[in-house]
């Protein structure tokens, strides 16, 4: 997998391998800035294509690719 850069990950978007409540496919919503300017992101929004439901996860969890594939596989 190709490095992640926090500045863009805006709308990017992620397959989950193992699919929770029937979603699959995510796309990241929000980039969430650290209070001190100057510092990395550190978490993301990611919502869910099929129920529009939301979740707050560290954006380096992105990179395992036991959990998560880029794109829309």
């Amino acid at each position: 997998m190709n490095p992640l850069n926090a500045k863009k990950l805006l709308l990017s978007k992620w397959t989950a391998v193992q699919p929770v409540r029937k979603d699959k496919h995510f796309m990241v919503t929000k980039v969430i800035e650290p209070p001190v300017a100057g510092d990395n992101a550190e978490w993301v929004d990611i919502e869910a294509v099929f129920s529009r439901a939301t979740q707050r996860v560290a954006w380096r969890d992105l990179q395992n690719e036991e959990v998560w594939k880029q794109g829309w596989v």
